[in-house]
């Protein structure tokens, strides 16, 4: 069918939809994907192997994507393409020695991120040790509805933002204690905002609990949040309370204290 499906908005005409699906190429790598055959990434994406393979190809061209022949994989030099973002983000530098505090002084991993559409990406982070089947870095994506950071963002941030998030996001069940039910995801939010923080018990992966606060940028808006993440042997719920909220919220209130000293307005 030749121009914009019946229901969706027209797009800007000098929108390049070939950019688009050269994107769509490069998110179809991930931690749990890291090489795929052309026939992956043409299902991944939803490409044709013809129009898969030209893509793979000219990146391969560029150097940011490489292959052994059969499977493709990123380049570092993919790398540069959020360079110049993460160089002009400023939360990230302000937020790296609370993080190194906080996790110092709890003795588990910490870390900031931002919403993306229906993702977090990390931007920012201390581990302690290695607690996820998936190594976490900067430029991690996680299901922001089934992460303590994404709950914080969302609950604390305004009603149209949570409400056009909860109309469109799908709530695949991650773990057998994953929350897919929409009302009651939405109740987690409200809660969330009565309370200032969120905490995830086993919904993103088993054996897992983390705990998060919103940030609030020198606007009040809220633009990221800053996380502890635990195991189960550290403690059940009521621990992770007594033995790490306290600790996350004072670091916190230090990452929101520096960015409205520095009159940082997060993008």
């Amino acid at each position: 069918m030749n121009g914009e499906q019946a229901g969706e908005p027209a797009r800007d005409p000098d929108f390049v939809q070939s950019l688009e699906r050269g994107l769509e190429v490069i998110r179809a790598f991930g931690a749990l994907t890291p090489s795929l055959t052309l026939s992956e990434v043409a299902r991944e994406t939803g490409l044709s192997r013809a129009s898969a393979r030209r893509f793979l190809h000219t990146l391969v061209e560029l150097g940011y994507v490489g292959t052994d022949g059969r499977e493709f994989s990123l380049r570092p030099r993919v790398l540069e393409l959020g360079y110049a973002y993460l160089s002009s983000y400023s939360l990230p530098d302000i937020a790296q020695p609370h993080l190194t505090q906080l996790t110092e002084t709890v003795g588990e991993s910490s870390s900031v991120a931002v919403l993306d559409g229906a993702d977090i990406v990390y931007v920012a982070r201390v581990g302690a040790y290695r607690i996820m089947s998936a190594a976490i870095e900067v430029g991690t994506r996680f299901p922001a509805f089934a992460t303590s950071m994404g709950r914080a963002i969302l609950g604390a941030g305004s009603d149209a933002r949570r409400e056009e998030f909860l109309a469109r996001v799908e709530l695949p069940p991650l773990t057998p204690r994953t929350v897919t039910d929409r009302d009651e995801l939405r109740e987690a939010l409200d809660a969330v905002r009565v309370q200032g923080w969120a905490l995830i018990d086993q919904e993103l992966e088993l054996g897992l609990r983390s705990v998060a606060a919103p940030l609030r940028d020198i606007t009040g808006e809220v633009v990221a949040a800053v996380n502890v993440s635990a195991p189960v042997r550290r403690g059940d719920v009521d621990e992770i309370k007594e033995d790490l909220l306290p600790h996350l919220l004072a670091a916190a209130r230090e990452i929101e204290l520096d960015l409205q000293r520095t009159r940082t307005r997060v993008r």
